[in-house]
């Protein structure tokens, strides 16, 4: 059972939302979640939460930091100190990024996204944006504030300066867990 919200579409869980109903083994589930990491970005809805209530703290500057998880599934958020404090662009701290990623890297996760708001414009790809995506594995993903109360978000990766959109699963779990780094 879902519903879909502009791009993002809420899951009851992220075993409904993987689709991992099967009677072909193993070998067969493991095949459906290779797929749904490299085409979605599913996001426990209290990371997404987070990232939407940080966003508007931030207002009227941009809001930045980290998402963390693993098997495709983002279950850590991280919000870094944004050092441009600028509403069109921000800037993180290594030593933060540093802190976030080797946090992760204790709980057995991995960076699947980095994540800012547009305070006031859609959730796209920026032409800084794309000049400063240069981590190939991961999802960029931009929460839109244009219109406080409904944002959008939406996630991308990037190849060549192209960006690519992929859509944002957001799971509605009692086991969804997020973390702060700072």
């Amino acid at each position: 059972m879902s519903r879909e919200t502009g791009n993002v579409l809420f899951a009851v869980t992220a075993r409904q939302s993987h689709g991992y109903k099967t009677r072909s083994g193993p070998l067969r589930v493991i095949q459906k979640l290779a797929t749904v990491i490299r085409t979605n970005l599913a996001i426990d809805k209290a990371v997404y939460d987070e990232m939407v209530n940080a966003s508007r703290q931030a207002l009227p500057i941009e809001a930045c930091g980290l998402l963390g998880g693993s098997f495709g599934r983002v279950t850590s958020f991280y919000q870094l100190t944004n050092t441009d404090n600028s509403p069109e662009h921000c800037s993180m701290l290594p030593e933060e990024q540093f802190a976030a990623v080797k946090d992760m890297r204790q709980k057995g996760q991995r960076m699947l996204a980095i994540w800012h708001s547009h305070p006031a414009t859609p959730a796209r790809m920026s032409e800084e944006d794309l000049r400063l995506a240069y981590t190939p594995d991961v999802a960029y993903a931009v929460l839109s504030l244009e219109f406080p109360e409904n944002p959008v978000l939406r996630a991308y990766t990037v190849e060549d300066s192209t960006p690519t959109e992929v859509p944002v699963i957001i799971l509605e779990t009692s086991e969804a867990s997020s973390e702060h780094a700072q």
